[in-house]
């Protein structure tokens, strides 16, 4: 006996089960279809208005749950301000520029062949590649029910958008706001370019805390009328000694020699001590 069958239970033809694979995307197809992003923003019944600059993803590869995620909570974001009757809009946007494209276009063809072909080709492939991707991710992403004007989204690598911020600058030139200034900048031996502080990752490590004693050469030690003696420093990077090349002094400071000696501001010989490293 199967024992639902003695249960009052209501009768439907809704189904048991959602089946959102096979469900998902022909719903959105539809939405697709009939416009619905455009009828949500012509129907606004309040004077106000939300608009969303999306901050683009990368034309690069597939997207991931990052994009996901981010993409995700923005369209919560513009549905719940369609639903509180404002305006909305929303035009989605890509990234095209950048070494992570060109470092995919020489996956493909290959260092060697690379470096043969002239700069011109190698961007023209790269920009064939974002084209591939930026068609690719916004399949995906309206795959995930987002909406907005897909049909016209901003694409970084456009001539009228490039052209549009080398006039902005030029505007800023004029008004004197740009300035020339040098700074140090992360650089990647591999790839042969500069890198953004958001590309670089960290990772935690353990390492040695460590004090050297240098020998003084003897005509250091001549001039300071002692036999011999070292200089003492502290280093947490103990890797970088053998590109050692001096080592500073305060010139406001008072040092001595200690009975090991050890050459070492007065105010630290304490320090030592407690370490275990001079007798005093």
């Amino acid at each position: 006996m199967d024992y639902k069958d003695t249960l009052i239970l209501p009768n439907t033809d809704f189904p048991m089960r959602g089946n959102l694979p096979q469900n998902e995307p022909h719903v959105y197809q539809k939405w697709r279809e009939d416009g619905v992003y455009t009828r949500m923003r012509d129907r606004a019944t309040s004077k106000q208005s939300f608009t969303l600059h999306d901050g683009p993803p990368y034309a690069n590869g597939h997207i991931h749950i990052g994009h996901a995620l981010n993409k995700i909570l923005k369209d919560i974001v513009i549905k719940l301000h369609y639903f509180q009757g404002q305006k909305i809009a929303y035009t989605p946007g890509w990234d095209c520029h950048g070494l992570p494209i060109e470092q995919k276009v020489e996956e493909k063809i290959g260092k060697e062949k690379k470096d043969t072909l002239p700069k011109t080709q190698i961007r023209e492939l790269c920009r064939e590649w974002a084209r591939d991707f930026i068609e690719i991710q916004s399949k995906e992403f309206q795959d995930l029910g987002i909406l907005g004007d897909f049909t016209h989204p901003y694409k970084t690598m456009d001539f009228v958008f490039e052209a549009d911020i080398y006039r902005a600058l030029c505007e800023i030139a004029k008004k004197g706001l740009l300035t020339e200034r040098s700074k140090p900048v992360f650089w990647s031996w591999a790839a042969k370019s500069a890198l953004a502080e958001a590309e670089v990752e960290y990772q935690n490590k353990e390492d040695y805390s460590i004090f050297v004693g240098f020998e003084l050469t003897q005509d250091s030690c001549q001039k300071l009328g002692i036999v011999h003696a070292k200089a003492v420093i502290w280093t947490t990077t103990p890797w970088t000694l053998p590109a050692n090349q001096a080592i500073c002094l305060n010139a406001n400071e008072e040092y001595v020699i200690t009975t090991d000696h050890y050459i070492i501001a007065k105010p630290l010989v304490s320090n030592l001590k407690e370490l275990g490293i001079t007798k005093g």
